[in-house]
């Protein structure tokens, strides 16, 4: 419980990013959205087997509580999408620790419904040393993620692909087939330990990554 302060490592980076390109006055039109909740135990907290309504409308059976973070995300990204039309969407969120297993500290995982979005950030995390790794995303993995109660559950009880998917669980929740990319950043978001380059504690992994994204591209 204590490493629960680096979990809100996603809405970090997008505020840092926003307020880089403010200082910089960069010549883009991006929205910043943080999906910002108090997740404490309490008489009111979700149980195992509750069924929530998001946004979109669409149902989620509550199978483990500890995903709880891509409730709040899936949100966000229909609401960015309703309400600001925007021509992509990108998120970062601390979402899984299979990211970590299978990637560690060195990528984040990176998934998305659009070819070139992929490589652009792709591209954009190698010129500044904060690398992502596209890993797939499939229909069959949605079969996962179907549930007999509700539209789907929020966690695969299967076991294994536990990024793909989460990350297929997001997906669901882009309504307009708008460009979208996803990045697990787990094992990227904090070090323990100081490294070579790094002290320990929060690295701030992605603000750089998307800055340089925004730059080569869309200015």
């Amino acid at each position: 419980m204590e490493d629960m302060t680096y979990d809100m490592a996603g809405s970090a980076v997008v505020v840092g990013l926003m307020k880089n390109l403010a200082l910089r006055k960069s010549k883009v039109n991006a929205v910043g959205v943080v999906g910002l909740v108090e997740n404490m135990p309490g008489g009111n907290a979700q149980r195992p087997g509750d069924i929530v309504k998001s946004y979109s409308g669409k149902t989620i059976e509550v199978l483990n509580t500890d995903a709880e973070g891509r409730l709040v995300l899936a949100d966000a990204i229909t609401f960015t999408e309703k309400k600001f039309k925007p021509s992509l969407i990108v998120d970062l969120a601390t979402l899984t620790g299979a990211i970590v297993v299978a990637l560690g500290s060195e990528y984040a995982g990176l998934f998305s419904n659009n070819d070139n979005l992929s490589k652009q950030i792709h591209e954009a995390g190698e010129k500044v040393e904060e690398k992502a790794w596209r890993l797939p995303l499939h229909s069959n993995y949605d079969k996962l993620m179907n549930s007999k109660n509700a539209d789907m559950q929020n966690i695969n009880y299967v076991g294994g692909a536990g990024s793909t998917t989460a990350a297929q669980f997001l997906q669901r929740f882009i309504l307009n087939k708008t460009p979208w990319a996803h990045l697990d950043i787990a094992g990227m978001a904090f070090s323990k330990y100081a490294g070579a380059l790094n002290s320990s504690g929060a690295t701030g992994y992605g603000v750089r990554l998307l800055n340089k994204f925004i730059e080569d591209n869309y200015e």
